[in-house]
């Protein structure tokens, strides 16, 4: 086996202007059925938080964090970035890997929860760029699964420690509603549980719910409930007054984030008289930085020994 020469970090990607959104959108709903009628009001989001999304840049951040974690451990890896929907596209980017002279690489899917949506799609978009470079693609092995790691639970929970919500906030984990049929074949909905839980144990939280957002796709279809929205008018129903978002399913901001959280969730809660706190994704968290470098790590400890 050779050697590991590199990391790909396997992004989602976002527009950066503009005049991206559209061209964004139809890549992400290509051959999904979504109606252009959705595409436009998600394009109206996007125009509603500034005409771009940041997640590209948070991107950049966190792979040159892990880069330097690597260095500091003295894996001199080179971290080079790959994306989904946008640019740098993972075409692009396993072409400028082999031009470099990369032979085989560890990937790091940023989907801390598997489904098909999030990181199967990751392996086969890269399964498929890899296909039209042909023989001279790098070999790409990837890292575990790590929605239950002790330093992404460690993040997170920095992260709600940066907010302090009262004692009487009723806690919500919010991630990506999928679609019901897609989550019963995956655990998509148990990893998130988990994650969710160790994250409620630091604290000594024995009350906490899922919530979703982002739902898209045909109206008749079910998807995974409840809607953030839903679950802040129950909640009021119920007389609460304080309700803290805690985003586990996203590792960066994004629309999902920055509209439908910070935004929309935010409209209802001012309608149904009760105070929304949120927690920051793990972003550029140190302490997440950290978990990638162990994941990566154990990837190399598993290749020594089979050598």
């Amino acid at each position: 086996m050779n050697p590991y020469d590199a990391v790909l970090f396997i992004g989602f990607g976002g527009p950066e202007k503009s005049e991206d959104i559209m061209p964004f959108l139809e890549i992400v709903t290509k051959g999904r059925g979504i109606p252009r009628e959705r595409l436009l009001d998600v394009a109206h989001h996007y125009e509603t938080i500034g005409g771009a999304s940041p997640i590209n840049e948070i991107t950049r951040q966190q792979a040159q964090a892990l880069q330097k974690e690597l260095k500091a451990r003295g894996a001199d890896l080179k971290v080079y970035i790959g994306q989904r929907n946008w640019h740098p596209f993972l075409e692009e980017t396993l072409r400028q890997m082999a031009s470099d002279g990369i032979k085989h690489a560890i990937g790091f899917p940023a989907a801390p929860h598997r489904c098909e949506a999030s990181w199967e799609r990751y392996l086969v978009a890269t399964k498929d760029a890899r296909k039209k470079i042909g023989s001279s693609a790098p070999v790409i092995e990837y890292v575990g699964p790590w929605f239950d790691h002790p330093l992404f639970i460690d993040a997170i929970s920095e992260r709600i420690r940066e907010v302090s919500p009262s004692d009487k906030a009723a806690w919500f984990f919010t991630a990506h509603s999928i679609p019901v049929p897609m989550a019963n074949e995956s655990r998509y909905v148990q990893e998130l549980e988990r994650t969710a839980a160790l994250v409620a144990e630091r604290f000594g939280k024995k009350e906490w719910k899922l919530a979703y957002s982002s739902r898209s796709g045909r109206p008749a279809d079910p998807w995974l409930e409840p809607d953030v929205s839903d679950a802040i008018r129950e909640e009021a129903g119920r007389g609460t007054k304080e309700i803290f978002f805690i985003p586990i399913g996203f590792i960066a901001d994004h629309v999902e984030i920055l509209y439908d959280l910070d935004i929309e969730a935010q409209e209802t809660t001012k309608k149904a008289g009760v105070r929304l706190l949120r927690a920051k994704t793990v972003g550029d968290h140190p302490l997440f930085a950290q978990m990638m470098a162990d994941m990566i790590e154990k990837c190399r400890l598993v290749e020594r020994r089979s050598a």
